[in-house]
């Protein structure tokens, strides 16, 4: 039996078991090569990327979020909790949106991703400030941490848990709402590029 029939019977990986990849859309044609929409059942790839020069590429979105949440402190190497709170806060944003929240995601990285940003440059002794076009990779990676930021801000200063935060940082980022820490975060880094020019 060929490769291709055997792969016509697969049927449709879902995250979870119950989220499609299939009618998942990256608008940014920026970001298109940078945002990994292979379907997955488990955001759990062992580092494989680890050691490939722009491996994280490569990485389905899921697992790169659930990466971004095991940051140092409390949740470093907790990788099945990362994934628990994911999945939670995913059912969250179904329940309140209807959507499929790989797509909710999608469209908060989108958002939030920063065009510009400011770098330093030491010329002759004196030092200036000057603003640079972000590459997409970089833009996925700091709307990432801003979303998981804010979603860590938000559930250490009010009654709430990590997942109802992370669901609600996510909803917002995906509308474009000031409200979302990410997209304040956004607009603070290209308003401080703007005035660098």
């Amino acid at each position: 039996m060929s490769t291709r029939k055997t792969r016509e019977k697969l049927p449709d990986l879902k995250l979870f078991g119950r989220y499609s990849f299939s009618d998942v859309v990256v608008e940014d044609p920026g970001l298109k090569d940078y945002i990994c929409l292979k379907p997955i059942i488990l955001p759990w790839s062992g580092g494989r990327h680890e050691h490939k020069r722009f491996g994280k590429a490569k990485v389905n979105i899921v697992e790169r979020l659930v990466n971004k949440l095991m940051r140092p402190g409390k949740m470093g190497g907790k990788k099945a909790k990362a994934i628990n709170i994911v999945k939670a806060a995913f059912r969250i944003i179904e329940l309140e949106t209807g959507k499929n929240p790989i797509q909710v995601l999608v469209d908060a990285i989108q958002l939030a991703a920063p065009c510009e940003d400011v770098t330093t440059i030491a010329y002759g002794g004196a030092i200036y400030h000057v603003s640079v076009d972000v590459s997409p990779q970089r833009r996925v990676d700091v709307a990432l941490k801003n979303i998981v930021i804010g979603a860590k801000e938000t559930a250490k200063n009010n009654q709430i848990t990590i997942e109802e935060a992370l669901a609600r940082e996510l909803i917002l980022a995906s509308k474009g709402d000031p409200n979302s820490y990410a997209i304040s975060k956004r607009i603070e880094i290209e308003r401080i590029a703007l005035a660098s020019r």
